[in-house]
């Protein structure tokens, strides 16, 4: 067998399985840039409403997404510092929202947008007024629903208290 057999010979073994390898190395590169970018798009839009559900679970992965990511995971620290605070203030609501940002700013930087996803673009969402009023609206009909409830609730206990009087006044 000549040199250049079993050259060929191991070319027709080791290319197989470097391709393999590499194969596989992309295409997880490629889902973890995905789950990178998922949050991220999650996290952006949760800007215009909030809290939502899937920006809770976002928030809840970033350790793990941005595992070898340090500036992202102290972006996060921060801010979940931050959110542990009971009955904040303006001035802390503030800090708050500075702190959302700047996890957007160190995902953005994370996925290779430094430059085209600046600092007024996170801070700016898009809302058209429309939007803007009906989610007024909602929260208005929300606390109007919540304050009938709570005068319910204030009721509920007199009335029961009310009855129990006249029921005891009746044995005697």
């Amino acid at each position: 067998m000549s040199t250049s057999d079993i050259l060929n010979l191991i070319a027709l073994i080791v290319v197989p399985i470097a391709a393999v390898v590499i194969g596989q190395w992309l295409q997880n590169r490629a889902e973890k840039r995905k789950d990178k970018m998922q949050i991220f798009k999650i996290l952006m839009t949760s800007r215009i409403y909030g809290w939502t559900v899937d920006s809770v679970h976002a928030l809840n992965v970033i350790d793990i997404v941005f595992a070898d990511d340090k500036a992202v995971r102290m972006a996060w620290k921060d801010l979940n510092d931050k959110y542990h605070v009971s009955d904040p203030d303006q001035q802390h609501l503030r800090k708050i929202e500075t702190a959302q940002y700047k996890l957007l700013e160190a995902i953005a930087n994370s996925l290779g947008y430094k430059d085209k996803v600046t600092w007024e673009t996170i801070q700016n969402p898009y809302i058209p007024d429309g939007m803007s009023y009906q989610l007024q609206a909602q929260k208005e009909s929300q606390k109007a629903y919540s304050d009938i409830l709570a005068g319910m609730s204030q009721m509920m206990p007199q009335k029961k208290q009310k009855n129990e009087e006249r029921n005891d006044g009746g044995n005697q």
